[in-house]
């Protein structure tokens, strides 16, 4: 069984792929052959232990076919080497596509799973030159490695975190300057709060303006969003999960997240119709 079908909070034959991508992607399954809008993205986009995610909003409210192209663990690497999933935007009459996570990444540091891109896989020459005393054999996800190299508190993490926006701006324009669909790119921040209800930050290293203006070019819109998690917005009791999957729904977004992400994009949406 795939890991894109093992606890995605949804029924098995409710994730699906199509004939010219690697990617599992949300289903149901639909025809390609009847014009469509595609939103493309990771696991926010997807709609992991959600019913109805923002594309299935979106479809209700503008009164068009919308496919969900999200995929779990979905971060640049599988949006921008993924050629089957590009065919697929190309056709589309217009694309919404969730700014991927800037660590999912293989750059000269570290290198991720293809697909799960979630997945740390091996550090690099440079990355074992750069830290010495670290041993990343016991790493298995981008974000425990973050955490461990910023945790030395010096200027090397910089020198990591800037070859990510490089690379990001890189590869994320790449892919924006190569597709034949117009793009409305979803800048989406997910949001918990700490113990004093302060914002905790996600990312170790968010996108920054710099980056969204260097690829805003390539769009034909940028829309932001910020959503709580739904352990935090009293959405737990409407998401989809097993007992054992409680921890990690509560730090999805929950329907009204969805929602929201819905309203913020149905105006620009219209307006290049």
């Amino acid at each position: 069984m795939s890991y894109h079908q093992t606890g995605s909070g949804i029924p098995e034959d409710a994730v699906c792929q199509y004939s010219s991508a690697r990617l599992w992607f949300r289903g149901p399954k639909r025809s390609l052959d009847t014009p469509y809008m595609a939103c493309a993205g990771g696991t926010e986009t997807f709609g992991r232990f959600v019913d109805r995610p923002f594309a299935a909003v979106l479809e209700d409210r503008l009164d068009r076919r919308c496919l969900n192209l999200g995929s779990l663990f979905c971060g640049v690497d599988a949006l921008c080497q993924e050629k089957g999933l590009q065919s697929i935007l190309d056709a589309a009459e217009l694309c919404v596509l969730q700014a991927p996570d800037i660590l999912g990444q293989s750059n000269r540091f570290y290198r991720v799973h293809p697909r799960r891109n979630d997945r740390f896989l091996a550090a690099t020459d440079d990355l074992i030159s750069l830290y010495p005393e670290i041993d990343f054999a016991d790493v298995n996800f981008v974000h425990h490695l973050m955490k461990l190299l910023q945790g030395h508190q010096d200027a090397r993490f910089e020198a990591v975190a800037e070859e990510l926006r490089r690379n990001w701006v890189r590869e994320v324009g790449g892919l924006l300057q190569s597709l034949q669909s117009p793009v409305i790119l979803l800048c989406l921040r997910v949001i918990r709060l700490s113990e004093d209800s302060r914002p905790v930050q996600e990312t170790e290293v968010p996108l920054t303006r710099e980056m969204l203006n260097a690829v805003r070019p390539y769009c034909a819109r940028i829309v932001r969003e910020t959503v709580c998690v739904s352990g935090q917005s009293d959405e737990l009791e409407d998401m989809l999960f097993g007992t054992l999957q409680q921890p990690m729904a509560e730090f999805m977004i929950g329907p009204a997240g969805h929602r929201s992400i819905a309203d913020a994009l149905v105006g620009p949406i219209q307006n290049l119709r």
